[in-house]
């Protein structure tokens, strides 16, 4: 059998769903390697390991396990027992016929947050992680990461002896974080002093009889010299930078800077404000209040992305700082510490297990968080009320960071609304939006589609089951990932603008022909049989000409040629028909008063429902464009 890439084996065995991969030969017993394997799996996010495949100098081929029982006993003794690793490691186990072959196939989770790091030989330096699909030893900063996630009183709220109740915290950010309490809660303990205040929120606890502030409270409310001491990389580096992500380069200087070393109340205070100064605000009134509302347009989702890094972040880290970064395409927000949960799960909304609770409940009362969660699932829906494509996360468990990505690029486009308008197709609002993005992504995922739509697992499946009945999207994977239908792939690729005056541009000198009576021949195929827009030679329309729109808003009631070429002050109507009439006719767009007859001397073209809807979709794409436009303008 001739050997294989990494990939051609996995393409090979693609009706297997993997999520992480490591291939061994293991014909007759298990190797020490395996192990390591095991340990990266377990201390990352899970993945899959197979045996029986030999692996030379990268090429892979197929060669079978020869002891295929007893293999697979003594690793899942070894695993079950906890004897290599120091605690059971839970594994489900199959087997996969390739021909004569047998390959036995393991899959080991993610191990909960308190069981990591999963080690070798009672050693904890024999802890590894997986990266970019390798194994590689856990060094001292990995492990102390993971022991203080694995404890059992979370970081947030162990006592700090050193401080005393009455004096660590900053009365300036405490008064005002009281004002926003009072107004969120009914003016709740507003009799008492600011140290009982504390107190009775859990900011400070009883230690060996002694009231001291928890962590949580001195990041919240301290001192500035106590939070240089407790967290010296700073609590967040916020930078301005003119230009687009992709064009940036870790030697490019930022344009404007905020480097914050304050406690997280006055700290979200600060960058708050220093988001809303560089921001264009447009002018806009609340249509209830009739007042103005001054802040950008994407500032809630900024808010919520701000609070959520600064209530999740891993403050036990000394040596990786925050940071926000305000691109021209995108802000980018990144922390150290991942979040215990899936990307899946994460979007799901409800109660997550969390790394600061006190931390999180002190945002949640005065409003500035969701009441269940991360906030994930919020920031995605006004990413979604924008009109952009879902954030972007990654929840890296290797490196142990977090990234979220609010991108500044439009879910449906013009050229978007353009394209489902010629499908033949009717898309519900969410069908529509989940096209989009499979349009614009290589593949898309069940979490992918919970992102535009903000629903459940089930929900998702049933828009996905609709596109694929409709030919729209096809499956990658099994029940795993789908891609833009390859029949529609071609028709999508990018086709040369058309410019407002290029039908002037190019026109035809006139010959002199009566533009009623004298029909020209077309030389662009029959108007009749060329309306169907599944042939493969008929290019569907990607842009819209601005004779093509002024087309559409002048015949929504029937017109001849002749009006509509005067409206539009053109001269040439064999250009005109062939250009910018017929392929609209094509697409569905208008329709023919006499679609058997198109010579008919009282022939006349009127905009169908498709293109109806396509001029009001439209519209409402221009109005919500041009709102995110004054806000992004440098």
């Amino acid at each position: 059998m001739p050997t294989m890439t990494k990939d051609e084996l996995i393409e090979r065995l693609k009706k297997y769903e993997w999520k992480d991969v490591e291939f061994k030969l293991c014909q007759n017993d298990v190797s020490k390697d395996v192990y390591k394997t095991v340990s990266a799996f377990s201390n990352t996010e899970g993945g899959h390991l197979v045996f029986g495949i030999s692996d030379i100098d990268g090429k892979f081929d197929i060669v079978g396990v020869t002891r295929v029982d007893e293999v697979q006993g003594a690793f899942l003794s070894c695993l079950k027992s906890g004897s290599k690793l120091g605690k059971p490691v839970s594994v489900e186990e199959g087997r996969i016929e390739e021909g004569d072959k047998t390959l036995l196939v393991f899959f080991i989770p993610e191990a909960s947050r308190k069981d990591k790091p999963v080690y070798l030989n009672g050693d904890i330096r024999q802890s590894y992680k997986r990266s970019g699909g390798g194994d590689y030893k856990c060094g001292d900063k990995d492990i102390e990461r993971y022991l203080r996630d694995s404890s059992d009183t979370t970081f947030d709220n162990q006592p700090l002896n050193s401080y005393d109740a009455e004096d660590f915290f900053d009365e300036s950010a405490v008064k005002a974080y009281r004002r926003f309490y009072l107004e969120k809660n009914q003016n709740k303990h507003a009799d008492l002093s600011d140290s009982k205040f504390l107190e009775e929120l859990g900011f400070v606890v009883d230690s060996d009889d002694r009231m001291v502030p928890n962590r949580a409270g001195l990041l919240m409310f301290g001192k500035s010299k106590l939070i240089l001491k407790e967290v010296p990389r700073g609590i967040v580096d916020f930078q301005k930078i003119n230009s687009h992500c992709d064009d940036w380069t870790p030697d490019t200087r930022w344009n404007d800077r905020l480097f914050v070393e304050e406690n997280l109340f006055n700290t979200w205070v600060a960058i708050s404000e220093k988001f809303i100064s560089i921001s264009e605000i447009p002018f806009s009134l609340d249509s209830s209040t009739q007042m103005r509302k001054d802040e950008p347009v994407d500032y809630i989702a900024f808010r919520e992305a701000a609070v959520n890094l600064l209530m999740h972040q891993d403050y036990g880290d000394s040596t990786r700082t925050p940071h926000v970064k305000i691109f021209k395409d995108r802000i980018s927000f990144w922390n150290p510490g991942d979040a215990f949960s899936s990307v899946d799960v994460l979007i799901d909304g409800g109660e997550k297990e969390l790394r600061n609770p006190v931390i999180v409940r002190a945002f949640r009362q005065i409003g500035l968080s969701e009441q269940a969660g991360t906030g994930i699932r919020a920031i995605m829906r006004k990413c979604r009320d924008l009109g952009y494509v879902p954030a972007q996360i990654k929840n890296d468990k290797s490196d142990k960071s977090f990234r979220l990505d609010i991108v500044k690029h439009s879910l449906i486009t013009e050229r978007q609304v353009l394209f489902q308008s010629q499908l033949g197709v009717s898309l519900t609002d969410n069908e529509a939006s989940v096209f989009a993005l499979a349009c614009q992504k290589p593949s898309i995922t069940v979490p992918d589609v919970k992102s535009v739509i903000l629903t459940n697992n089930s929900e998702s499946l049933k828009i996905v089951n609709r596109l694929l009945t409709q030919r729209l999207i096809e499956p990658v994977a099994e029940d795993y990932s789908w891609k833009l239908a390859e029949h529609l792939r071609e028709k999508y690729e990018p086709a040369k603008p058309i410019s407002a005056d290029q039908g002037e541009t190019d026109q035809v000198p006139d010959t002199g022909g009566n533009l009623v009576t004298d029909q020209v021949p077309d030389t662009g195929g029959n108007l009749v049989t060329d309306q169907v827009t599944t042939r493969p030679d008929v290019a569907l329309i990607t842009e819209l000409s601005d004779q093509q729109m002024r087309t559409l808003l002048f015949c929504e009631a029937p017109r001849k040629l002749t009006e509509i070429m005067v409206e539009l002050g053109l001269s040439h109507r064999a250009f005109f028909r062939n250009k910018h009439l017929l392929p609209l006719i094509r697409a569905n767009l208008v329709a023919m008063s006499y679609p058997e007859e198109p010579n008919h001397p009282e022939q006349a073209y009127t905009i169908t429902d498709s293109g109806l809807a396509l001029i009001t979709k439209l519209h409402e794409l221009e109005k919500r464009n041009q709102t995110n436009d004054e806000t992004n303008n440098d």
